[in-house]
C-alpha cells in the first residue's frame, strides 16, 4: 500500500499522462513531463504484456464478486435447446416461439400447423360451399409450396380430397346435431312483483 503523500504524488503523474496522451491524440507536444509519459509508457507496456485470457478472467471475477451473475434467468437450470444439434435458424424459431408470432415461417411448417388444425375450422362454418373453398385454397397452397425454390424443409402436408372431406363435415355436423341436447320449454318465470313477495326460493 501507499502512503498518502506517495498516492498523492501517483495520482497527479496519472493525471499529467492523461492529459499528454489527450494532448498526443490531438497532435499537441509529445512530452513535457518525462516522468509522466514513462509511466503511461510502463501502463502500456503492462496491459500488452496481459493476455486476453487473464483479462477476460479478471472481468469475469470482478462481475461476480459485484453479484451481477445472480438471479440470472436459467440459473441452476438447464439452458434450452443446449444439446441440439446446430440449426442455422434457432434465433427466428425462438423469435417465434418467445413471442407467440403465429403466420411466420417455412411455408412447409405453417401448412403442416393448418393441417393439423383444418377440421376444427372447416367445423366451424355451417355453408357447404365455404367448406369446399377453405379446401380448394389449402390444396392450391400445398401445390404451390411443393414448387417452392426457395429451399427450406421439404413440404409433406397431403392435399386433401375435397368430395372426402365435405362427406366428413357432414358427417360430423349431422353426429355433433344427434348428441346435442334437446331444447326443452324454459320455465317461466314468475312476475318480479311475485319474487320481491316471496323471495327467491
Amino acid at each position: 500500500m501507499m502512503g498518502g503523500r506517495a498516492a498523492e504524488e501517483f495520482e497527479r503523474r496519472l493525471a499529467r499522462a492523461a492529459e499528454l496522451r489527450a494532448a498526443g491524440t490531438s497532435g499537441g507536444s509529445k512530452s513535457e513531463d518525462p516522468a509522466a509519459q514513462g509511466m503511461l509508457d510502463e501502463l502500456n507496456e503492462k496491459r500488452r504484456k496481459i493476455s486476453h485470457a487473464a483479462r477476460a478472467d479478471y472481468l469475469i471475477r470482478d462481475a461476480m464478486a459485484r453479484g451481477e451473475f445472480e438471479n440470472l434467468k436459467y440459473a441452476g437450470k438447464p439452458i434450452p435447446g443446449l444439446g441440439e444439434g446446430h440449426d442455422p435458424d434457432w434465433w427466428v424459431k425462438g423469435l417465434i416461439q418467445r413471442e407467440n408470432l403465429t403466420g411466420l415461417g417455412p411455408k412447409a411448417i405453417l401448412l403442416r400447423t393448418e393441417d393439423a388444425e383444418l377440421d376444427d375450422r372447416l367445423d366451424t362454418h355451417y355453408s357447404e360451399k365455404q367448406v369446399r373453398e377453405i379446401l380448394e385454397d389449402f390444396n392450391a397452397r400445398v401445390i404451390d409450396a411443393r414448387r417452392q425454390l426457395q429451399g427450406g424443409p421439404p413440404v409433406v402436408t397431403k392435399t386433401r380430397d375435397v368430395e372426402l372431406e365435405v362427406r366428413r363435415w357432414q358427417e360430423r355436423r349431422a353426429a355433433a346435431a344427434s348428441s346435442a341436447p334437446t331444447e326443452t320449454e324454459p320455465d317461466p318465470k314468475r312476475p318480479w312483483w311475485r319474487r320481491i313477495w316471496s323471495g327467491p326460493w
